[in-house]
């Protein structure tokens, strides 16, 4: 029996970010998204998911879903069966990247969000394309969904989160690490980064694709986590 599958959205997302990937892989595979709008710390988010995911899974984490990602194999190692990291990073928030989020969470406590959207969800994230407008109004309109108390929190949680370099050498299981081509925001030289530091990892490059690749190239990324979730399993 294949292991299920458990998508995690990143800042201001729902299910609607893996959409193409849940209409392919739900052909052959167990899927469910999880949902990271409560609570203020990484820590809390892992905590809450771990009661309520299923004994085993497939992980795959875009964004602060990778964060809340590499805190769930460092807290439940056992319970992952494979790790897939896209558009993340291990590393935690530099001072002046902390203090850039808090003019973003005064702005979404006065009720100024639309602003805050706007700044968080630019086209300029996304490498040129045909749907390159209808993806950022579907970034936005998730984002409207969740609303600004959710903004706050998930921001704070980015804000505080921990270094996870030590997590990333001690991960024993199949990782893909996936990022798009023409990503600025975490470009690929982090992600080389970060596959060197994972036994083993599989490092991916989508090209024509930005930072959210899944939604710019769902073929090729379907293509992709297909491939990973085929590679058997380490031993421990």
């Amino acid at each position: 029996m294949r292991e299920p599958i458990v998508f995690l959205p990143g800042l201001l997302c729902d299910a609607r970010l893996y959409g193409p990937l849940i209409a392919d892989l739900s052909r052959d595979h167990a899927v469910m998204t999880a949902p990271l709008t409560q609570g203020e710390r990484i820590e809390e988010m892992a905590s809450m998911l771990l009661d309520l995911l299923p004994k085993r899974f497939a992980l795959v984490g875009w964004e602060l879903g990778g964060m809340v990602a590499l805190e769930l194999i460092r807290r439940a190692p056992d319970r992952v069966a494979r790790l897939a990291l896209v558009s993340t990073t291990p590393l935690a928030d530099t001072p002046q990247q902390a203090a850039e989020r808090d003019p973003l969470i005064i702005r979404a406590r006065a009720g100024k969000f639309d602003e805050v959207v706007s700044e968080e969800r630019k086209a300029s994230a996304l490498a040129a394309g045909p749907f390159r407008a209808e993806i950022v109004a579907l970034m936005q309109d998730m984002a409207q969904g969740l609303g600004g108390d959710c903004y706050v929190r998930q921001a704070r949680a980015m804000q505080r989160r921990r270094d996870q370099q030590t997590t990333l050498r001690k991960i024993a299981v199949p990782c893909m690490v996936l990022c798009g081509e023409e990503d600025p925001v975490t470009p690929v030289k982090r992600h080389s980064f970060m596959a060197e530091m994972i036994p083993g990892a599989d490092l991916q490059v989508v090209e024509q694709a930005g930072q959210i690749p899944m939604l710019e190239q769902p073929e090729t990324v379907a293509e992709l986590l297909r491939g990973w979730l085929a590679q058997p399993l380490m031993l421990r």
